[in-house]
């Protein structure tokens, strides 16, 4: 059976991850899945600690409920990310971070 630090290793692994390709990638769209990995990460984090933290004998689902809206509040985050991906390459044709210097075209 897994601990809650294999839990715990593995959530900052996933971080990790996400962190380095968001300050080492260029591309916007790597850069936002980067960040999805990140969030991810935090919900596998919150889902292992309401598993390990028993309440009077039952398993405390806060941390789980707390995970179910993430996850609605990423979907919109995704919509509206993709749009604002969208139409950035329509007015640059380019989706590379480095040449996205202003916000005036």
């Amino acid at each position: 059976m897994a601990s809650l630090n294999n839990y715990l290793l593995a959530s900052g692994l996933l971080f990790a991850i996400g962190l380095a390709g968001v300050v080492i990638r260029r591309n916007i769209i790597i850069v936002f899945m980067c960040l999805e990995l990140m969030l991810s990460a935090a919900n596998l984090s919150l889902v292992a600690f309401s598993r390990f933290h028993p309440v009077n004998g039952l398993p405390d689902y806060s941390g789980q409920m707390l995970v179910f809206f993430v996850i609605t509040v990423a979907a919109a985050e995704v919509a509206v990310g993709l749009a604002i991906i969208v139409a950035l390459y329509r007015a640059r044709q380019t989706i590379h971070t480095d040449e996205l210097d202003t916000l005036k075209g």
